[in-house]
């Protein structure tokens, strides 16, 4: 299984490849715009579109939500050229690169809900970014992983969409989330300890809700994507190292069978010898086709796999 997986793999990369008959664009990076109608550094984006854009056809748009802990980051993270840029220099979709309030500003919901105004603002402003608002993936490491999986699974949530910004009466929909070993089930962090007690007041997860967890399990279940999955839920595809000790591995596990019992299109990218991080070359071998495959319907779609 692994075999045909790997031989998919490359020919999805090669289809990927000839699509874009070859070429890579040129990109030209807008920064700093603000989303939530204030002046908050922290509440704005860097957009990344291709040059020589056919202004008549809408492209995609990838979102990538740094991570951190909540508590540190930026969007500069989204700078990697393995990043958002090696994404738009395929000539196929536009980027950005988006900041929230960490948890020493404000406690949660602000930072879905800072998510959320980002994705509004992308969507009331589509036509003049040249940009298909019925195709916005979004991408995020760690905290961004988990930010990604609650923009996947709390669209028709009223209390988390929040009403920041411009545009908070349109939808904070998104179509593909790939979740880079985020958290997604507070309370069950702890089942398997590593470096970071989370259960503690000081963890990350207890100084985002601003309490610790396991006495405001309410909350904590309020800000886990785990708890918000049903029918009908954006598609995820999940990468998690198995030696991560700071995010352990079982909660993409959990959040990957919680979407595949309710049927929603939910693949699992087990790194046996990774720890809180994923190889650059993913981008190219997995993300990219990724996407390719949930807005250009090529190629089939990935398996399930352990590597």
């Amino acid at each position: 299984m692994r075999k045909i997986f790997l031989i998919e793999s490359a020919f999805l990369l090669l289809v990927s490849t000839l699509f874009c008959c070859g070429e890579k664009r040129e990109i030209s990076i807008k920064h700093n715009l603000p989303y939530a109608g204030k002046n908050h550094s922290r509440q704005t984006l860097d957009l990344f579109l291709p040059k020589n854009q056919n202004s008549s056809k809408k492209i995609p748009i990838i979102v990538w939500i740094h991570g951190g802990a909540w508590k540190s980051g930026s969007k500069k993270s989204g700078h990697n050229p393995h990043r958002i840029p090696q994404i738009v220099k395929t000539g196929r979709y536009a980027g950005a690169s988006i900041g929230y309030r960490l948890s020493s500003e404000s406690k949660w919901p602000a930072q879905i809900h800072d998510c959320k105004a980002a994705i509004r603002w992308i969507r009331g402003n589509a036509n003049s970014i040249g940009v298909d608002p019925e195709r916005i993936g979004v991408w995020g490491s760690s905290a961004g992983g988990h930010l990604a999986s609650m923009l996947g699974t709390t669209a028709d949530i009223n209390s988390l969409n929040g009403n920041i910004g411009d545009y908070s009466s349109l939808s904070t929909k998104v179509h593909a989330v790939v979740n880079y070993y985020g958290p997604s089930a507070f309370l069950r962090m702890d089942d398997h300890p590593g470096k970071i007690r989370h259960n503690s007041p000081f963890s990350p997860e207890s100084l985002l809700i601003g309490a610790p967890i396991q006495s405001s399990k309410l909350l904590a279940r309020n800000a886990s994507p785990l708890h918000h999955v049903t029918e009908g839920d954006t598609p995820h595809m999940n990468f998690h190292g198995k030696l991560d000790s700071l995010v352990p591995f079982q909660q993409s596990v959990l959040l990957h069978q919680a979407l595949n019992k309710c049927k929603v299109q939910s693949f699992l990218i087990s790194v046996s010898g990774a720890g809180h991080q994923m190889p650059a070359s993913f981008t190219g071998k997995f993300v990219i086709p990724y996407f390719d495959f949930q807005f250009f319907n090529i190629g089939k779609a990935p398996e399930n796999l352990s590597i």
